[in-house]
């Protein structure tokens, strides 16, 4: 089994995510080229640049298995990327009132002794409900979720702006999907509880 377990990463919200499940980790920044390319579906957007930041590490860490993942929302037929701006969240919560918004998570757990990977995307849906100008400004104003894809955060205040979600794995929404990782993790001969 592969000594090390690595968190293709710079995300603290992947790192706190990855540490639930108590397993020793190592953190390092993949340096890919995040642009979706011509006519790509979203889908294959997400699957593309989980493996792709994953097989970025392989040659640094060579005994490992490398965690990649990649996140994007969906809104229609638009790909809703991290506001950065305050005025540009509030044109997405502005958008996403009353509407569904997919969050679409590429995984890939990649072995990089062998080069063998596991790959999935899992999708989660959130339903917003009819959000009134004051709430999503003071949303914005409390917890500014500009880093956030679709502008919330639904570990903090964000779920106060929700009608209902919908999919098998609620770490998803956050940007790392525990249940689908440990299950990969543990095809990899992992004990997921492990042995105190």
């Amino acid at each position: 089994m592969p000594t090390t377990l690595v968190l293709a990463s710079s995300s603290s919200y992947r790192r706190e995510l990855l540490t639930r499940l108590q397993l020793p980790f190592v953190t390092a920044a993949p340096d890919i080229d995040e642009s979706r390319l011509a006519d790509e579906s979203a889908q294959a957007m997400v699957a593309r640049l989980a493996w792709q930041k994953a097989a970025a590490l392989a040659t640094q860490y060579p005994q490992a298995l490398i965690i990649g993942s990649d996140q994007c929302a969906v809104l229609g037929e638009q790909i809703l990327g991290k506001p950065l701006t305050h005025e540009q969240a509030r044109q997405q919560l502005q958008a996403s009132s009353g509407r569904i918004v997919e969050f679409l998570t590429g995984l890939c757990l990649l072995d990089s002794q062998t080069q063998s990977f596991q790959l999935e995307v899992i999708p989660f849906q959130v339903e917003f409900r009819e959000l009134q100008a004051a709430e999503i400004e003071n949303y914005l104003l409390r917890e500014q979720p500009y880093d956030c894809a679709g502008s919330f955060k639904s570990e903090g205040l964000g779920i106060s702006l929700f009608k209902r979600m919908h999919g098998d794995d609620p770490t998803a929404l956050i940007g790392l999907p525990l249940i689908r990782l440990a299950a990969m993790l543990r095809k990899q001969g992992y004990l997921i509880p492990s042995a105190v």
